[in-house]
């Protein structure tokens, strides 16, 4: 796989143009979700996706690296798709975590993807599958929408309050 600039931009319409199908796996996800902890999760808008698609792609360091993950999961296929399971989840893993953002979002992404993962049937080789999850994992926990993440953290400490 060759990366370059017109690459990165041709990845990032590809993952702008699947909103048809990333938006309803991110809804779908975040109402099991809801469920399973007793909340209600905000949708997502197609225009909100491809907002949050615009912002990551506008990091340059991000944007190669997901990218590049995006490629190699978009061509890859496996026969009988069971030996390829490592190889396909360590990159939607790591897709998801790349699209939300540093940690702790990194490691909700991450753990969603296998959650999103189990109810993801696309049509297109086992690799598209999960790159469907890795991108509704991703872009679910970065988008609003969730309760906890609309507060200010009780953990925030005030510099004033620091001995220097």
């Amino acid at each position: 796989m060759k990366l370059t600039p017109e690459r990165v931009t041709e990845e990032a319409q590809w993952v702008t143009d699947r909103a048809d199908t990333v938006v309803p796996l991110i809804n779908g996800t975040r109402d099991r979700l809801g469920e399973a902890f007793g909340t209600t999760v905000d949708p997502v808008d197609p225009e909100a996706y491809r907002e949050s698609v615009a912002t990551v792609f506008a990091d340059g360091e991000v944007a190669v690296n997901i990218a590049a993950y995006v490629g190699l999961l978009r061509d890859l296929d496996v026969d009988g798709d069971y030996p390829g399971f490592v190889v396909d989840e360590v990159l939607g893993r790591e897709l998801a975590a790349a699209i939300a953002g540093g940690t702790p979002l990194s490691l909700l992404a991450q753990a969603t993807f296998h959650y999103a993962d189990v109810t993801t049937h696309s049509a297109g080789g086992a690799g598209i599958d999960d790159l469907d999850a890795a991108l509704a994992a991703g872009f679910q926990t970065r988008l609003p929408g969730w309760a906890w993440r609309e507060t200010e953290s009780p953990f925030v400490v005030d510099p004033a309050e620091l001995e220097r």
